[in-house]
């Protein structure tokens, strides 16, 4: 692929994202798409849902114009559909999850099978499909504030980027790149219209396609579990605070089937007031020093790397623990 087309892609990419927000905030209120408010939102009124449709958009125009294959592309593309109509009428946990997990093992079974890997691989399919499925959820869940979703996904496809350009030496790397760039423009277009306040929010379609061609360019790039580690930490702040919000709703007594507002960043909010856009840009300034510091540290091994995780999660944890007993949650 030529400079000047790639050029041209990562400029349609921040336009198509910009107007399929656009188009969702101005048609979605007519075709049943809108958020309205409850006790678990941390928004006020009814606003439009499904503005992700850009970088769906966005996906379908690279999956043809690289050398994406379409055993990659179909199941997140048959996924964000489905995660789209979930924006306009609910949908069961248990459709969605089995489209979910349906899309994943396609994906895993096709890559295997392509890259012709050792017998022993295929009993990583299991795991690697939870992988998947729980950061497309989790990638899902933490979509509740404005902002936070659209500059997660601008920080950690960066990261991939970068990471593809300068650690990995993976053959499907080139395309991952531009991929990967492609995605952040279209997060930027997106967030034109969701920070610093929303006027449309990306839905289903967008935070479930994220989170799951996230954790699928992870398991693409990973040829061995020191890079899976890195890069998963890429996303560290959004899985951090689904873990530690699931041990504490499981320690309360909690159904985790049922919808809640208990995580870190929707108390900063909710409980403590402070402004969406705020909170968004700490977690992206988390997650960007978190993700540079795993870039520099990879070549020292697996210690460093988790001396540093570990390091994070911990942090992550006590502050936790403080603004949860100030509220006492």
């Amino acid at each position: 692929m030529d400079s000047a087309l790639i050029i041209i892609f990562i400029f349609l990419s921040f336009l198509i994202g910009s107007l399929g927000a656009l188009t969702i905030r101005e048609v979605g209120p007519r075709i049943g798409m809108d958020d309205i408010s409850s006790e678990r939102s941390s928004h006020v009124g009814n606003i439009p849902r499904g503005g992700g449709i850009g970088i769906l958009i966005i996906f379908i125009i690279g999956s043809f114009i690289l050398d994406i294959s379409w055993l990659f592309s179909i199941p997140a593309v048959l996924l964000s559909i489905v995660s789209l109509m979930g924006d306009r009428s609910e949908l069961s946990v248990k459709s969605r999850l089995t489209v979910q997990f349906t899309c994943s093992i396609i994906f895993l079974v096709s890559l295997f099978q392509m890259t012709k890997v050792s017998p022993f691989i295929w009993f990583l399919i299991l795991p690697l499909t939870l992988f998947i499925v729980g950061t497309a959820n989790f990638y899902n869940f933490m979509d509740g504030i404005d902002g936070i979703a659209g500059i997660t996904g601008v920080i950690c496809f960066s990261l991939l980027a970068v990471y593809g350009a300068t650690v990995s030496n993976s053959n499907m790397a080139p395309d991952i790149i531009i991929l990967s760039i492609a995605i952040v423009f279209s997060c930027a277009g997106f967030l034109i219209f969701n920070i610093p306040k929303a006027t449309v929010f990306m839905g289903d379609v967008g935070s479930i396609l994220l989170g799951y061609l996230f954790a699928c360019i992870v398991v693409l790039l990973s040829e061995n579990l020191l890079e899976f580690i890195c890069l998963t930490g890429f996303l560290f702040p959004f899985y951090a605070d689904e873990l530690i919000t699931m041990l504490v709703r499981i320690k309360n007594g909690d159904s985790l089937k049922t919808a809640h507002r208990k995580h870190i960043y929707q108390l900063l909010a909710n409980e403590y007031g402070i402004d969406h856009w705020k909170i968004s840009t700490g977690y992206g300034a988390i997650q960007l020093a978190i993700g540079l510091s795993i870039i520099f540290l990879k070549t020292r091994g697996y210690i460093s790397i988790l001396i540093l995780l570990i390091s994070c999660f911990v942090c992550f944890s006590v502050f936790s623990v403080i603004i949860r007993r100030k509220i006492k949650v």
